[in-house]
C-alpha cells in the first residue's frame, strides 16, 4: 500500500506540473456549445492525439474495459471517484509493470463482457443515459475531490462532465429495457452473494461500495426468465400455481373445493330431490312423444300398402285391356317409388320404437333400482327383480307385437276401401274382424292365470340363484350343490309347467285365428267371382279387395300370437308403477342442519312381516351427543335388529328413532345416510378398490377424507401392506382379503365422511389380537371426536371403551346406565363368562 501512494503521489505532481502541455483543443472545449454527443467525440480525437506515449498503457485499459458491462443504476455507487482524464505515465514509471492496471472500476471482472468491433456503433449510449449515471458519481466527499485519479491523471473538469465513471466509449453501450432485467442483478442480491469482498480504505469505510464480488456458480447457472429481476423472483415453491380444489383441509389458492376437514364436506356433492314418480310420468311421456312420430309413420305406411292392390287392378282392369305399354310403363314407376317409401317409412318408425326402449331404459333404470334397494328392507329382495321387468318392456316396445297393435287402428282403413269395392266384401271382413276379436279376449282370459303362475315360480327360482351365488362357498365346502339345484330345478320345473300351459292355449288360438282369416280370403274370392259373373265387379277388384283385407286382419291376428308378451308387458308395467308410485323415496324431506349425534329411542316394537313373534319389546334409551353404548346379551336377543333400526335399515312396528330429536323418517334419507356409519355382522364388500369401498363407491370425494377415515379406523398400515395399496381390487367375494382385513375395511367405511353417529355390530368378530387393538385405538379415536358410538358386542374386552352398557334379554332392556354401574349391577345378578363371552343373563 505504501509504494501504491507513492506511485500515486508522484503522478498527480508531474500532472500538476505540465498544465500547459494539455492540447490546445482539450483547452478550447466549449462545453456551452457543443452537443454531447460532439463532447465524446471531441474527447476520444484528443485523447489519441494529445497522449501518444500512453497509448500502451491506455491500450490495455481499453482491453480490460470491453469486458465492462454497464453497470446498473442500482448497483451503482455513490463513493465512485470521478473521471480523470488519461495521462502520460512519469518517465521513472515507464517499462515497469503498472501497478494501477489491476484498478479495473468498481466492477468485479465475472460481470464484464467482451465486445465486438461490430457492436461499438450500438453500444454508444445517449447523452441523456450518461447525464444520468454521473451525479452520483461527482458527488464525492471533499476529502476525496483532492485525491489523485487512480490513473495518476488530473481531477476531472467541467468539460468532461459527461463522461460516465471509468468507461471509455468503446466499452458504453445502450441497454434496451428488455435486457436491462436479465443482466442487472438486483442490489440486495449482490451484496448478500458479497460476504468476502475486500474491504475499502479506510477512509470509504462509511461510504457504500460499489464494487461486488463475481457471481456464484449457482446464480451463473440459475436461469433467469426475461423481464423478471432476481429480486423479483419467487423461487420454486411461489411461483408454482397452486391448483383449484383444495386438498384434505379444504385450503389452496385459487380453489373452492373443500376436502375432508376444509369448508366442503366429503359429500359436498348432494343429489337433488329424489321423486320417482316423476320419473315414471316422465318415462310415459317420452314414449307418449315418440309414439306420435311412430303413428305418423304408420299411417304414411299403411297407406303406401294400398300401392300393390292398386297395382294389380290397374294392371288387369287397364293394362291388359288397353295393351299400352307406355300405360304399364309409368304405373310401374310409380308403384315401386310407393313401395321403396314405404319400406323407408317401415325402417324409420322402427329406429324410433328402437330409441323410446332405450330412452324408457336409461330414465327409469335408476330409479327402479333406488326403489328397489329401499323397498328391500321390508322383504327377501323380490323388488330387484323388478329390473327384469323393465327389460321386458324394452322388449316389448321392438318386437312386432307392438307393430301389430299400432297398425289395428288402421284396420276401418281397409275395411273402408274394400267397402268401396263393394259392400258385400265389406261385410265379410267387418264380421271376421269382429270374430278375431272374440278370439283374443278368450285367448286372453284362458292365458292370463297360467302366465302369472308361470311369472311367480320363475321370480322364485331367480331369488334362489342369487342366493346360490352370494353363498358359492357355503355350498362348496358342504357339498351342498345337489340340494341347491334340486331346490332351483323345483320353482323352475313349476315355472315351466305353466308356460307350457299357457303357450299351448296361446297357440291353439293363434292357429284358430290363422284359420278364420284364410277361411275369409276364401270367402271374399268366391263371393267376388260370383259378383264378377253377375258383373257387378271385375276381376281385378276382387284381386284387390282380397289383398287388402289380409292387411285388413292381419294385425288382428299378430296380436293375439303375441299376445303372450302384451300380458308379461302389462303386467310388468303395472309392478314398476307400483313400485315406483309407492317408495318412500318420494317424500321431499327438510333439509336439517348436520346432527350432533343425540340419539333417543323411545318404545320400539318389531314384529316380521307375515309372523306373530315379538322379536323387540318396548325399547327405549337415550345418548347425548359423544357418548358411546355396548349393547350386549345372549344369542338371539335382538341386538343385531335394535343396531339395523338404529340406522334405519329396519322401519319399527311401532316406536321411533330419533337423532336429534328427529325421527329417522322424517329425515332426508341421503342426508341421514351420510351423517352415520354402520358396520353390519355379515360384513361385505362391493366389487372394486378399497378405496372405493372406504368411499362407499363414490367418485366426488376427495382422497383426503378417504385417507382420514382409514386412519381413524387404524386400518391404513394394513392397507399400506398391500401390494398395490389403496387402489387393491377386491372381488365380489371378498378375495384376497381375509375376514378379518374385510371387517377393518368395513370399518373405515364406517367412519367415511366425518360421521356423528356410528353402529358397529360385532366389529371384533373375525379379528386377531392385532385387530382387536387397532379396533380398541379407533374407538379411542372416535370417543375423543365426539362421535355417538354404538357398539353390538359379545366380548366384554370392548367394555372399556363405551360410558355406558345396555342388557338386552328377550327383546327388552334388562339393565341400563353407566359402565360401572350395569356391570356392578351384572355381578350382583351372578354373571358369569363363559370363554370371554357373556353368559346366560336373566332378569330377576
Amino acid at each position: 500500500m505504501e509504494e501504491l501512494d507513492d506511485v500515486v503521489a508522484e503522478l498527480r505532481r508531474l500532472v500538476d506540473a505540465r498544465p500547459a502541455e494539455a492540447p490546445p483543443s482539450l483547452r478550447d472545449a466549449r462545453p456551452a456549445k457543443l452537443t454531447e454527443q460532439a463532447k465524446v467525440t471531441e474527447l476520444v480525437r484528443i485523447t489519441k492525439e494529445a497522449r501518444p506515449s500512453t497509448a500502451p498503457l491506455l491500450g490495455d485499459s481499453r482491453a480490460q474495459q470491453r469486458e465492462v458491462q454497464p453497470p446498473s443504476p442500482q448497483a451503482k455507487a455513490p463513493s465512485a471517484p470521478p473521471p480523470a482524464t488519461p495521462t502520460a505515465p512519469a518517465a521513472d514509471s515507464i517499462g515497469k509493470p503498472d501497478p494501477i492496471r489491476p484498478m479495473s472500476p468498481r466492477i468485479s471482472e465475472p460481470a464484464q463482457r467482451a465486445v465486438s468491433p461490430k457492436e461499438e456503433p450500438a453500444r454508444r449510449p445517449e447523452p441523456e443515459i450518461l447525464e444520468r449515471k454521473t451525479p452520483s458519481a461527482l458527488q464525492d466527499a471533499p476529502a476525496k475531490r483532492d485525491q489523485p485519479s487512480a490513473r495518476g491523471g488530473e481531477p476531472p473538469t467541467q468539460e468532461i462532465r459527461p463522461l460516465s465513471p471509468r468507461m471509455p466509449e468503446p466499452a458504453q453501450r445502450a441497454v434496451s429495457p428488455k435486457e436491462e432485467p436479465a443482466r442487472k442483478p438486483a442490489p440486495e442480491v449482490l451484496e448478500r452473494k458479497a460476504p468476502n469482498a475486500p474491504k475499502d480504505a479506510p477512509g470509504k469505510q462509511d461510504q457504500p461500495s460499489a464494487r461486488v464480488e463475481p457471481p456464484t456458480q449457482e446464480m451463473k447457472n440459475k436461469p433467469v426468465l426475461p423481464g423478471v429481476t432476481i429480486e423479483g423472483d419467487r423461487g420454486p415453491l411461489l411461483a408454482r400455481e397452486v391448483p383449484g380444489g383444495g386438498g384434505p383441509t379444504g385450503t389452496g389458492k385459487g380453489g373452492g373445493g373443500g376436502g375432508g376437514n376444509g369448508g366442503g364436506g366429503a359429500f359436498h356433492k348432494r343429489l337433488g330431490p329424489v321423486d320417482l314418480s316423476a320419473s315414471l310420468t316422465a318415462g310415459l311421456r317420452a314414449v307418449k312423444k315418440n309414439l306420435i312420430a311412430v303413428m305418423i309413420f304408420t299411417i304414411a305406411t299403411n297407406v303406401l300398402v294400398l300401392a300393390i292392390p292398386v297395382y294389380l287392378f290397374q294392371i288387369s282392369d287397364r293394362v291388359l285391356t288397353s295393351r299400352s305399354v307406355d300405360t304399364l310403363v309409368m304405373l310401374t314407376v310409380v308403384i315401386v317409388g310407393a313401395v321403396i317409401l314405404q319400406s323407408i317409412f317401415d325402417a324409420i318408425r322402427r329406429f324410433i320404437l328402437m330409441r323410446t326402449a332405450v330412452e324408457v331404459a336409461a330414465q327409469l333404470g335408476g330409479p327402479i333400482l333406488s326403489a328397489a334397494a329401499r323397498a328391500s328392507l321390508h322383504s327377501n329382495g323380490r323388488e330387484y327383480q323388478t329390473l327384469g321387468d323393465l327389460q321386458q318392456l324394452r322388449t316389448f316396445l321392438v318386437s312386432g307385437t307392438l307393430l301389430s297393435l299400432l297398425d289395428a287402428p288402421m284396420a276401418p282403413l281397409f275395411m273402408l276401401a274394400i267397402f268401396l269395392i263393394h259392400p258385400d266384401l265389406g261385410f265379410i271382413v267387418v264380421a271376421t274382424a269382429l270374430l278375431l276379436l272374440a278370439i283374443t279376449l278368450a285367448n286372453q282370459r284362458a292365458t292370463a292365470k297360467p302366465f302369472g303362475e308361470a311369472n311367480t315360480s320363475q321370480t322364485k327360482a331367480n331369488l334362489h340363484v342369487d342366493s346360490m351365488s352370494r353363498n358359492s362357498q357355503i355350498i362348496n365346502a358342504l357339498a351342498m350343490i345337489p340340494e341347491a339345484v334340486w331346490i332351483w330345478g323345483k320353482d323352475t320345473g313349476n315355472s315351466l309347467k305353466w308356460q307350457v300351459i299357457a303357450q299351448d292355449r296361446n297357440i291353439a288360438f293363434a292357429s284358430l285365428s290363422k284359420g278364420v282369416r284364410l277361411l275369409t280370403q276364401v270367402i271374399m274370392l268366391g263371393w267376388g267371382a260370383y259378383l264378377a259373373i253377375e258383373g257387378t265387379v271385375t276381376g281385378g277388384m276382387v284381386i284387390a279387395a282380397s289383398i287388402i283385407a289380409g292387411r285388413a286382419l292381419g294385425p288382428i291376428e299378430g296380436a293375439i300370437e303375441g299376445w303372450n308378451q302384451v300380458v308379461q308387458s302389462r303386467a310388468a308395467f303395472g309392478r314398476i308403477s307400483a313400485l315406483l308410485k309407492e317408495s318412500p323415496l318420494n317424500f321431499e324431506r327438510l333439509k336439517l342442519p348436520r346432527p350432533e349425534g343425540r340419539l333417543d329411542v323411545e318404545r320400539l316394537l318389531f314384529v316380521p312381516q307375515g309372523t306373530k313373534r315379538v322379536v323387540l319389546n318396548g325399547i327405549g334409551f337415550g345418548l347425548e351427543a359423544g357418548d358411546s353404548l355396548a349393547i350386549i346379551g345372549n344369542s338371539g336377543a335382538g341386538k343385531t335388529t335394535l343396531g339395523k333400526m338404529l340406522v334405519g335399515s329396519i322401519l319399527p312396528t311401532s316406536g321411533s328413532v330419533r337423532l336429534d330429536l328427529m325421527d329417522l323418517r322424517n329425515w332426508d334419507q341421503r342426508q341421514f345416510g351420510e351423517s352415520i356409519g354402520y358396520l353390519p355382522q355379515d360384513v361385505q364388500l362391493f366389487p372394486g378398490s378399497i378405496k372405493a369401498n372406504i368411499a362407499r363407491m363414490r367418485e366426488d370425494v376427495d382422497d383426503g377424507a378417504i385417507y382420514e377415515a382409514a386412519k381413524l379406523a387404524d386400518v391404513h398400515e394394513l392397507i399400506a401392506s398391500l401390494p398395490h395399496g389403496y387402489e387393491t381390487f377386491v372381488a365380489a367375494d371378498g378375495a384376497p382379503l381375509s375376514g378379518g382385513q374385510k371387517q377393518r375395511i368395513a370399518l373405515a367405511r364406517a367412519f367415511f365422511g366425518s360421521p356423528k353417529l356410528v353402529v358397529l355390530d360385532e366389529p371384533n368378530s373375525n379379528l386377531d389380537t392385532t385387530g382387536e387393538l387397532a379396533l380398541s385405538r379407533a374407538l379411542q379415536q372416535a370417543k375423543e371426536q365426539k362421535i355417538t358410538m354404538v357398539t353390538i358386542t359379545q366380548r366384554p374386552a370392548l367394555l372399556q371403551t363405551v360410558d355406558k352398557i345396555l342388557v338386552l334379554v328377550n327383546g327388552t332392556v334388562a339393565l341400563f346406565g353407566m359402565r360401572q354401574d350395569v356391570l356392578q349391577a351384572l355381578a350382583a345378578r351372578g354373571m358369569s363368562l363363559d370363554g370371554g363371552h357373556f353368559g346366560n343373563i336373566q332378569v330377576k
